[in-house]
């Protein structure tokens, strides 16, 4: 059972790591995120949960850069359902459709690694070695058929030379 890393988040808004004993960045915590750690936001004085808001605002840092991944329509859908009956509904329903989509990816890239080798690098480099046999035994293959190609033309002239 792994145990999950606790942060601590104080009011000068800095985030303190207790597994490693240093402040980190919300980047770092992001990163946290991408490497599949458990982890929890707390409030340093008093102990409350703070990981959905700070998951909130890693996700509006990244909407607000480069190519958003949440349309406004969505927000806006997502707003009006706080509230109505389908709240808790519509909370149930986006986990499920995010891990069977998470699911289906991992699938995906299994059989696409299955196909192409773990990386596309490997890829390059294994058509790059069987490029390079093709090559050799390509060049093997007409040297040989030269070395018995001059002969037999040497042959051949020795022949129509006499024969005239």
């Amino acid at each position: 059972m792994t145990k999950t890393r606790v942060i601590k988040k104080y009011p000068n808004r800095r985030l303190y790591d207790t597994d490693i004993s240093s402040y980190i960045t919300i980047e770092d915590v992001r990163q946290l995120i991408v490497d599949g750690e458990d982890f929890e936001v707390r409030d340093a004085k008093s102990g409350e949960d703070l990981t959905r808001q700070v998951l909130l605002q890693i996700i509006a840092e990244h909407e607000q850069d480069g190519q958003p991944m949440l349309s406004t329509q969505l927000l806006s859908q997502i707003i009006r359902l706080y509230g109505d009956s389908l709240q808790g509904f519509m909370g149930t329903y986006l986990d499920r459709s995010m891990q069977t989509f998470m699911e289906q990816q991992a699938q995906f890239r299994q059989q696409m690694g299955g196909v192409l080798g773990q990386t596309p690098w490997s890829m390059m480099n294994q058509l790059t070695e069987r490029n390079m046999e093709l090559w050799k035994d390509f060049q093997e293959n007409l040297v040989a058929g030269m070395g018995r190609a001059a002969p037999d033309a040497a042959k051949d002239k020795d022949t129509a030379k006499r024969g005239k």
